[in-house]
């Protein structure tokens, strides 16, 4: 964009959201096809029941991983679209450059710690004598590639934070190309079963870590990454890791929660019951990316706005983002309810799993029709730079409802494995419901006071301590 603060503060809302959204769902229609593809190849090998659920046993640590970079850059990219909107450009470099290096930081942990600990942390996950040797091939693989993950995931968000939302639909698409291509290659072609697909995922993120760089390091980046900023320092990180905790937490207690069901789930169902939720976690993929792209599209108006203390285009952006979140849930709501044997038979064809994976569609995803309008309401937060409120509702649908839920319910239902399932679509509406309570009180309490406070003075008081 040639000219982002004038684009940013002036241009129609509906006409940027479009500019800025439709990149951003496309990447993440992409990002889907990449996350699940796997999955699709892997359900179509020799044994792909098991192959499944072992590569579900494998997937809490791969939440894990992509929530730290999570945990970086969805928490710095609203802060430094804000210092943009303030007309401070090298603050948001600062920014940018020192969350470059702590993910740098933090992929040399997670790779070390991980391939030391791997086994016992997937039996403790609910892996089986079936299924641990392919969880171990995936993710002795996967592992490898940590950095690149990091590199991929935690700084594309700076390149679409400035604007750039088609070149951040590329840096997904390369990758999801490359996997696309190389999955049955490796898998089939060289027999290398899960490790092929593990393998075809880290080389694909690995051309999409280069490609981020090579934009963030280049002259067409508004924003650089400067080698005067790179070391760490407290100030700039810690507000860093303040916002981007309530992303972190929701992507790393996803983990926690596929744990929670996978033990349960072997408990109540076996190796089935487990590869049903590996086919329903990737559905669920399919609901939350292309709305996650919306709100990434959204993300830059509002925070640039909110810095620029336009709240009117606030508010805009926000409903018209409510709304297409809102219809995109319900129409997913309405195709589980009434087809669920079409989203099951795209990973796989086995009679007895997908009996058992259609039955519990209907239960587990009951109260998805509501979800849209919690992930608005959640991800306006985090453009507004609302770290704690963020922290408390990512905690919530979770911590305190849907894990403690998955072990509470099948101890009163007589069916239990019924009772796993159910714990899902009550947390969904239980904590849907507070997220819109808590946005409508901050929504006209915070929003109007800056709207209609006469001095500028006021209004950048009321931002800041908020």
């Amino acid at each position: 964009m040639s000219n982002l603060s004038t684009d940013l503060g002036k241009e129609s809302v509906g006409k940027l959201l479009f500019k800025l959204a439709t990149p951003a769902i496309i990447a993440q229609l992409v990002n889907v096809l990449y996350n699940i593809v796997d999955r699709i190849f892997i359900g179509r090998m020799q044994g792909g029941d098991m192959a499944m659920a072992g590569v579900g046993v494998a997937f809490p640590i791969i939440l894990i991983i992509s929530a730290f970079s999570a945990l970086v850059g969805m928490g710095g990219a609203p802060l430094a679209a804000i210092k943009m909107g303030e007309q401070d450009n090298e603050g948001a470099e600062k920014i940018m450059s020192n969350s470059f290096s702590v993910l740098i930081i933090l992929a040399i942990l997670l790779t070390l710690g991980f391939l030391i600990f791997k086994e016992p942390i997937l039996w403790a996950f609910g892996a089986s004598d079936a299924t641990i040797g392919y969880a171990l091939d995936y993710l002795g693989v996967y592992l490898i590639g940590t950095i690149f993950v990091q590199i991929a995931l935690g700084m594309n968000p700076y390149i679409n934070t400035q604007g750039f939302a088609k070149v951040g639909m590329i840096t997904v698409t390369i990758g999801a190309i490359i996997n696309i291509v190389l999955d049955p290659i490796l898998i089939f072609g060289f027999d290398m079963g899960v490790k092929g697909a593990a393998l075809a995922t880290i080389t694909a993120q690995a051309v999409s870590a280069i490609w981020v760089l090579y934009f963030l390091f280049g002259k067409k980046s508004l924003l650089k990454i400067r080698k005067k900023y790179i070391k760490p320092e407290s100030k700039v990180v810690l507000p860093i890791l303040a916002l981007g905790i309530a992303p972190f937490i929701m992507q790393a207690t996803e983990s926690l929660v596929l744990v929670s069901l996978n033990s349960q789930l072997q408990k109540y169902g076996g190796d089935l019951a487990v590869g049903a939720m590996t086919i329903m976690s990737s559905i669920m993929q399919i609901i939350l990316l292309p709305n996650m792209g919306l709100t990434q599209g959204a993300q830059p108006i509002i925070s640039y706005n909110y810095g620029a203390k336009q709240i009117d285009r606030v508010k805009q952006t926000f409903k018209l983002c409510l709304a297409l979140c809102s219809l995109y849930t319900i129409a997913m709501w309405a195709a589980l309810m009434l087809v669920p044997q079409l989203f099951v038979s795209i990973f796989n064809n086995d009679p007895a799993l997908m009996e058992i994976t259609t039955w519990s569609i209907k239960i587990y995803f009951a109260g998805i029709f509501i979800f849209g309008i919690q992930i608005a309401c959640q991800q306006t937060f985090l453009a507004l730079g609302q770290a704690k409120i963020s922290l408390v509702l990512a905690l919530l649908r979770k911590i305190i409802l849907l894990v403690p839920l998955i072990f509470i319910l099948p101890m009163f239902i007589e069916n239990q494995l019924f009772g796993v399932f159910l714990a899902e679509p009550v947390a969904d509406i239980l904590a849907a419901l507070t997220t819109i309570m808590c946005f409508v009180v901050f929504y006209k309490k915070t929003l109007s006071i800056i709207e209609n406070a006469d001095n500028k003075s006021i209004k950048e008081d009321i931002i800041n301590t908020h």
